[in-house]
């Protein structure tokens, strides 16, 4: 479904037909240990970026709501866990690396390029 600011996103939810008023994130909302969502915060979340980046049907995301900067600014983080190899993602743009050795290789060559020039 399409968030209040333009992306696609599946976990976010949204119903207004006939005088409802439902907005929500889906992937936040299984975490009880985030702040409160609000609808503001799709402006900067990075799942829709991930999830446009990779499609790997082995990493499953989770999310959470957190304060920075003295608790002024909240912010969407993002932790992401392969089910297949069972390890933590660390870069959920790219994957865990055992699923597809492709991608991996091919950014490694490209960090090497970017070293030698």
């Amino acid at each position: 479904m399409r968030t209040p600011y333009g992306t696609d996103c599946p976990y976010y939810y949204e119903d207004f037909y006939r005088g409802r008023s439902t907005q929500e994130c889906r992937l936040i909302a299984r975490n009880p240990h985030s702040e409160p969502w609000e609808p503001k915060l799709c402006a900067r979340c990075p799942v829709p970026g991930i999830l446009r980046a990779n499609a790997c049907p082995n990493m499953v995301l989770e999310a959470r709501v957190v304060r920075r900067w003295l608790g002024l600014v909240r912010r969407v983080e993002v932790y992401a866990v392969c089910t297949k190899y069972q390890v933590e993602v660390t870069d959920p743009y790219v994957g865990c690396g055992h699923c597809h050795p492709q991608a991996a290789t091919l950014l490694d060559a490209s960090e090497v390029s970017e070293v030698k020039e």
